[in-house]
């Protein structure tokens, strides 16, 4: 099991940025994708967003051209870069790391809020 601890989360206004971070806790971290997801209570978990072990990356439309999912290999971490941000993207966001089994954060906070 590799642990994983999200960071940045917070409350900001609508149009608004944050940027998120998940950190591992093992350097194989680099060989495997990565993602970021959501879920707000009675949701199911959605996905955001996946960043390969090469630096190519994935979004879900809903996020697609306001949110940016990059990886600092020296650090073991994957960053989720949020700008323009809606009411509808409030959600704890959690990272994922695609090991077998996966390998799943506790999540982080988002409220997006006038």
């Amino acid at each position: 099991q590799v642990q994983l601890v999200e960071s940045g989360g917070g409350l900001v206004q609508p149009g608004g940025s944050l940027r998120l971070s998940c950190a591992a806790s093992r350097s194989l971290f680099s060989i495997y994708t990565m993602g970021w997801y959501r879920q707000t209570p009675g949701k199911q978990r959605e996905w955001v967003a996946t960043i390969t072990s090469d630096g190519s990356a994935n979004y879900a439309d809903s996020v697609k051209g306001r949110f940016t999912i990059s990886r600092e290999y020296a650090k073991n971490t994957v960053n989720l870069q949020m700008n323009g941000l809606k009411s509808e993207d409030t959600a704890v966001y959690t990272c994922r790391l695609f090991t077998t089994p996966n390998s799943w954060g506790q999540g982080t906070q988002v409220t997006v809020s006038s």
